[in-house]
């Protein structure tokens, strides 16, 4: 558990550089060749690190510590009307393993990291668009109306 939670920890701060770097990148910078190379390769290391690293950590934690192997079925508690199979088994009509909430989890994982690369890659475009340029107001803090027009 303490190995996934660090490389998830890792993750966040290897994030949090991108997001810092992001914010403070104006968006006419020219790149010089030593600096696109530098960034491309941390741009490889977060990638490989969430990609690799993270789910392989899940893996590993959920193989080792959490037990969930093939052997193991998820049966949840027994019910009264359940007779002597546990709800899962009564009200699912396959059999649920542990090893396939494992992988299904690991697949939540890619899908998280995806969705968050489509995001990051986004917000790397659009730096510097504004939202909405600011109304004018005046010295009391009410917005401006244009001369000719009646309010």
């Amino acid at each position: 558990m303490v190995a996934f939670m660090t490389s998830i920890v890792v993750l966040l701060v290897l994030l949090g550089g991108v997001d810092w770097y992001r914010r403070r990148t104006p968006v006419d910078k020219a790149f010089t060749w030593g600096e696109a190379m530098l960034f491309a390769t941390y741009v490889f290391f977060v990638l490989w690190w969430v990609y690799g690293v993270v789910p392989h950590q899940w893996l590993t934690w959920a193989d080792s510590e959490l037990n969930w192997r093939r052997d193991r079925f998820l049966v949840g508690p027994k019910l009264p009307w359940t007779g002597d199979r546990g709800i899962v088994e009564w009200a699912l009509p396959f059999t649920m393993t542990y090893s396939a909430i494992r992988d299904l989890v690991a697949v939540a994982i890619y899908g998280v990291a995806l969705g968050g690369n489509v995001v990051m890659w986004k917000q790397w475009q659009n730096r510097g668009m504004e939202k909405d340029a600011p109304k004018p107001t005046s010295e009391y803090g009410r917005p401006l109306v244009q001369e000719g027009t009646r309010a």
